[in-house]
């Protein structure tokens, strides 16, 4: 999706955009580690808001592993969906183009942090049985986010560098 997909350059100047302070970085092709690391700690936010409520609520309805997983999941991209469409209608898009920006602001963060996150907690021997009291649980979910923000931070950077993922979002704050 093109940066400037949403925005035309009567509503948005670019010149007063990128000379913002806090958004340096931001320009196509000279994203900073900073720039990438925010926009993954986001994504992280709203994923690990996600993914213990669905653990919680399949460990609570007492659900096996793949229930629980695909719910964790699910409710992942949710809400690493709602952090950047509240951002975005907050800023005065409509509901429909909110949507689209946040699908194409997030997308592939969430699916590679959800991807290395749950891929480490089901390597990690017993985690997956592991209950919501046990460290073992705690441990390999924690580890499996740091894990995933660090591989998920170059990816974030590549991708605004080339004016996709998060720095389609800058367009509007």
């Amino acid at each position: 999706m093109d940066h400037g997909a949403y925005h035309t350059a009567a509503a948005h100047d670019h010149s007063a955009h990128q000379a913002h302070a806090g958004h340096a970085g931001h320009r196509m092709g000279t994203v900073t580690w900073g720039a990438a690391a925010k926009a993954t700690l986001h994504c992280l936010t709203g994923c690990a808001i996600g993914e213990i409520l669905g653990m919680v609520i399949g460990t609570a309805l007492m659900w096996g592993n793949v229930p629980t997983m695909v719910l964790a999941i699910a409710l992942a991209f949710v809400f690493g969906y709602s952090f950047t469409l509240f951002a975005v209608r907050k800023a005065g898009l409509d509901f429909k183009t909110a949507i689209k920006v946040a699908l194409a602001a997030d997308t592939v963060s969430i699916a590679v942090m959800e991807l290395v996150d749950n891929g480490i907690i089901a390597l990690v021997p017993g985690a997956m049985d592991a209950h919501l009291s046990d460290a073992l649980f705690w441990t390999a979910l924690l580890g499996g986010f740091a894990v995933a923000f660090l591989i998920t931070t170059p990816v974030n950077k590549w991708m605004i560098g080339r004016g996709k993922g998060h720095a389609v979002v800058h367009a509007y704050h």
